[in-house]
């Protein structure tokens, strides 16, 4: 899936990432009934940014290597911080992803504000990793 994360062949290579685990599973989840929830939360996160300006350019992947706290997201975006968050339920913390990403976006070093992010996302950050050095 190399071909998702081709930062070179974005149009809006200054927009903020929000990767979305399209295989992630709720946690204890073992059923293959229906569409697994990363799928479904990349659904539901592409609905609420649909229209919502370039900021946030949302990236299908296929695995994050967090499977025991999925679904998984990353958020990154050029010389900023990146950010990992899982124990993600798709039809509860979708408005959470995007709040945080835009908080991410609108901070010159991808720092937001602690105290400014749902808390959901405060208590399931997985990892925060530093920017690449340019």
């Amino acid at each position: 899936m190399t071909e998702f994360i081709d930062a070179g062949a974005s149009p809006r290579s200054c927009a903020s990432k929000l990767f979305v685990c399209i295989t992630c599973r709720l946690i204890g989840e073992t059923t293959e009934d229906q569409e697994r929830p990363g799928a479904r939360l990349m659904t539901t996160l592409s609905q609420l940014l649909e229209g919502g300006g370039q900021e946030i350019e949302i990236v299908p992947i296929e695995c994050l290597s967090n499977c025991t706290r999925g679904c998984t997201v990353a958020v990154s975006g050029p010389g900023k911080w990146t950010y990992v968050i899982g124990a993600l339920d798709p039809e509860q913390h979708a408005d959470d992803v995007v709040r945080f990403a835009r908080l991410h976006h609108a901070h010159d070093e991808g720092l937001p504000v602690w105290r400014e992010r749902p808390v959901h996302i405060r208590k399931n950050t997985i990892a925060r990793v530093p920017p690449l050095a340019t």
